[in-house]
C-alpha cells in the first residue's frame, strides 16, 4: 500500500509505502553503511539482504515498517517494533529511521516519520519512544520538531569505535 497516490507526482518526489520482502537489499545497504561508519546503531557486523529480509517480515507481523522512494530507488526506511515484551507495553513502540546518507537534509526523514507516526496512530498505539545514540543533533532537531520530548540520558552505555556511547530516549505521546 502506497501513501502517496497521486499518479502526476514529480519524479524527484518522495514516494512512502509498505516496504516488501523485496526491499531487503537496498535496506540492508542503506543500515550497513551506518554500522561500517556511523555510532548511529550499535551492531557491529553488516547485515545480509537476507537477515534484513526476516526483520522486515518479523516487525510487520504487527507493526509498520516503511521505505521512502525517489526516482524508484529507496532512499530511506522507518518502522516501529514493540518497546518491550511484557503485554502491558502493547501499547508502545520504539520508532527508529535511517536515510541514506547522500538523502539528508532534505526533508524526506520528517515526511517518512510523520506518515510513520500516522500509521501508528491509526493503529491505536500510544506512545512512541525513539533511542538516539549521542551526539547526534539532526536526529534530535528531527524528533523534537516532529513533538517528541527527551525522557532519559544514559551515560557510555555502548562501545563502538573505541569509545564510549551516550544514548538518550525521547518519548512522543500519540493518543490522548
Amino acid at each position: 500500500m502506497a501513501f502517496q497516490t497521486d499518479p502526476g507526482i514529480p519524479p524527484d518526489s518522495v514516494w512512502i509505502r509498505n516496504a516488501s520482502p523485496e526491499d531487503a537489499g537496498p535496506v540492508a545497504n542503506i543500515y550497513n553503511a551506518y554500522i561500517a561508519h556511523s555510532v548511529a546503531t550499535f551492531e557491529l557486523d553488516p547485515v545480509s539482504a537476507e537477515e534484513m529480509k526476516s526483520r522486515i517480515m518479523q516487525v510487520q507481523q504487527g507493526h509498520p515498517w516503511l521505505v521512502a522512494e525517489r526516482n524508484e530507488e529507496i532512499i530511506g526506511y522507518a518502522y516501529a517494533s514493540a518497546w518491550k515484551a511484557r503485554a502491558a507495553y502493547q501499547h508502545t513502540v520504539e520508532t527508529t529511521i535511517y536515510l541514506d546518507p547522500a538523502h539528508l537534509n532534505r526533508g524526506t526523514g520528517y515526511q517518512l516519520y510523520q506518515q510513520l507516526l500516522q500509521v501508528l496512530k491509526h493503529q491505536g498505539r500510544h506512545v512512541a519512544i525513539g533511542g538516539i545514540a549521542l551526539p547526534n543533533p539532526a536526529s534530535i532537531r528531527l524528533h523534537e520538531r516532529l513533538g517528541y520530548q527527551k525522557v532519559a540520558h544514559f551515560k557510555e552505555v555502548g562501545y563502538k569505535f573505541g569509545q564510549w556511547v551516550d544514548v538518550g530516549y525521547w518519548e512522543l505521546i500519540l493518543t490522548h
